[in-house]
């Protein structure tokens, strides 16, 4: 069958008369060319995969468009005219029902464009640094959500432990599902009490929903109200009041899990995560401990130890305040409130019970990891259950932080670098966050990036203890003796400033200096940095001192050999005949540490 135009020409002729067949030829060559640009632009200015999709999409949009514009219309030096749709190579003016369909075109286009910019500038805010230092930060993603603090609006506002401990439970319950992006803790109440919009705090944690909510306790009744925002507009997708008696919480919890997923229209093969029941009286003192814990005082750490001790004591079997309680130990045993032998026996019994009756806890896993690490110094041992314990939290920051730390301890550098700089994204506003991946930059030999990491610290939190020592150490090991003197000197933190000023002192040639600072170091503080005398006199090429003191840091226990492998300041060793030894004894050579297998990935 032959088919035919006007007056019977064929279709493809009318078409070409048209310049229908140009038009759509050069349309699909600048769609074609606009895609190739965004592409290369997408190298120094990274853009989503969504982004070059999306400029598909709309270039599709605009075609129909195009074709009727180039079907009715031609452009000529003398500008819009028709094409004469009865006699060939003529064109007639525009009428005004020409004009409003050309109106009408235009509007359709520009709205298509200004639509995909829109929507471009919303990708690129969503990846955007806030603080300088921060790496780059994944797209943001749909499957992503902040939980901040829910407000205590009980009469007496005296449940704040509640509010917070509501909210924080929801944040482990969701953080479990690993479909799931969910930003930590600490940067999610970053945010309290500040006035700031939903939409910004939700841009400054990079994630797509926000759960925000109340809670007022009066006896034993309890009314929750949660509600979840789509980020970008605030848009309110969800909210729910609970108004049920105290011991209704849990039932509470599991329900706003659900009703968020359910939202996020996310297909879970498990299903959405459930709280184990306790005792509501129990349950009270586990969140009141936990609530405690958050503050790092040697006063809150005891104070946590006691409640979690009077909820084992309603409910033995409470596995999540066995977990609580072994890294309360933990943390006692690293600020040196209990000893080694005494806090590895405590945490070790607790972990256990947790195991015992939870034999899937990730963090009882990590604990065990922590305590063969820190106590038994046993690196394998650690690497076996750090890897236990990512297999079942893969994407938890905390755990992933901890196991960069061993690779850390490994020389695994690049690995240790990639799960650190993961844990940052998940937790942006964290300060010490940036200051841990700052040592890992350093230990590998990143100066610069760590020196902008420890300033993204100073910026989140301007009296950091450590950090402009740190700036300082990197800045030296860098040769800039002048920048790095000028950094030391703004550090707080007498014994960080004694211990890093010898070593400038020394690079700028005042040596004076530089011995008598290295001897008040050693006067004031010798027994607490016997690790950090030892790799100051490495750079004062004074092996002889350096040897002495590792043996002194050795004898005293010092948590800083845990670095040795990575610590920049002892590559002046490396060919000391006794260096090597040295590393054997400590189980820290090159070729032991090779020999510690652990299989760890960094999430995507």
């Amino acid at each position: 069958m032959k088919y035919f135009g006007t007056h019977g020409a064929p279709w493809w002729y009318e078409l070409s008369r048209r310049g229908v067949l140009h038009v759509a030829g050069l349309y699909v060559l600048a769609s074609w060319v606009l895609v190739q640009v965004a592409d290369l632009a997408s190298t120094p200015f990274p853009l989503p995969d969504e982004a070059i999709r999306l400029i598909w999409i709309a270039a599709c949009l605009g075609f129909p468009i195009a074709l009727v514009f180039g079907w009715r219309y031609d452009i000529t030096r003398d500008g819009v005219v028709r094409t004469d749709p009865h006699r060939p190579d003529t064109t007639t003016r525009l009428s005004r029902a020409d004009h409003a369909i050309i109106t009408v075109l235009t509007l359709l286009a520009l709205g298509i464009a200004a639509t995909t910019a829109h929507t471009l500038i919303w990708m690129v805010e969503q990846q955007r640094v806030e603080v300088p230092g921060l790496p780059p930060a994944p797209v943001v993603v749909p499957e992503s959500i902040a939980v901040l603090p829910f407000a205590d609006l009980s009469p007496n506002g005296d449940q704040e432990y509640l509010s917070d401990g509501l909210a924080e439970e929801l944040l482990n319950m969701l953080a479990r599902i690993p479909e799931l992006s969910v930003a930590a803790r600490t940067s999610s109440f970053a945010f309290r009490e500040q006035a700031m919009e939903i939409t910004e705090i939700a841009r400054r944690l990079r994630v797509a929903h926000v759960l925000e909510g109340s809670v007022r306790r009066q006896d034993n009744r309890i009314r929750v109200t949660a509600q979840l925002i789509h980020a970008s507009d605030g848009y309110q997708l969800w909210s729910q009041i609970y108004d049920r008696r105290i011991d209704d919480i849990f039932a509470i919890q599991d329900e706003i899990a659900a009703e968020v997923v359910s939202q996020l229209k996310m297909e879970l093969l498990g299903g959405p995560p459930t709280t184990r029941q306790t005792d509501p009286d129990a349950y009270a003192l586990f969140l009141q401990a936990r609530h405690v814990s958050h503050r790092v005082t040697p006063e809150t750490y005891e104070q946590a130890v006691t409640l979690y001790l009077r909820a084992l004591d309603i409910d033995p079997e409470y596995a999540a305040a066995w977990t609580g309680l072994a890294r309360m130990y933990c943390k006692q045993v690293e600020k040196g409130l209990l000893t080694d032998e005494e806090g590895r026996a405590l945490a070790f019994d607790a972990v256990n019970r947790a195991l015992g009756l939870d034999p899937y806890s990730a963090q009882a896993h990590a604990d065990l990891a922590w305590i063969a690490m820190y106590l038994k110094r046993d690196l394998g041992e650690a690497a076996e259950y750090f890897e236990r314990a990512m297999y079942l939290a893969p994407t938890d920051p905390e755990i992933l932080f901890d196991s960069a730390t061993l690779l850390q301890a490994l020389g695994r550098m690049d690995e240790a670098i990639a799960l650190k700089e993961f844990s940052v994204a998940r937790d942006p506003v964290n300060p010490r966050r940036h200051y841990n991946l700052g040592n890992a930059y350093l230990f590998g030999r990143r100066y610069e990036s760590a020196v902008s990491a420890y300033r993204t610290a100073l910026t989140l939190s301007p009296t950091l203890l450590g950090a402009h020592y740190h700036i300082g150490r990197a800045l030296l090991l860098s040769g800039r003796p002048d920048e790095a003197l000028e950094a030391m000197e703004k550090e707080s933190f007498e014994a960080w400033r004694l211990v890093g000023l010898p070593t400038v002192y020394h690079a700028l040639g005042r040596s004076e200096e530089a011995s008598a600072t290295i001897a008040l170091l050693i006067d004031k503080y010798q027994k607490d940095a016997a690790y950090n005398i030892a790799y100051d006199f490495a750079l004062l090429e004074q092996p002889d001192l350096a040897f002495e003191w590792l043996h002194r840091a050795v004898e005293y226990g010092d948590p800083g050999l845990s670095e040795i492998a990575v610590t920049p300041e002892f590559m002046v060793l490396e060919d000391d005949p006794r260096w090597i030894p040295f590393l054997e004894q400590l189980g820290k050579s090159p070729s032991q540490l090779r020999a510690v297998k652990f299989n760890v990935e960094a999430p995507k």
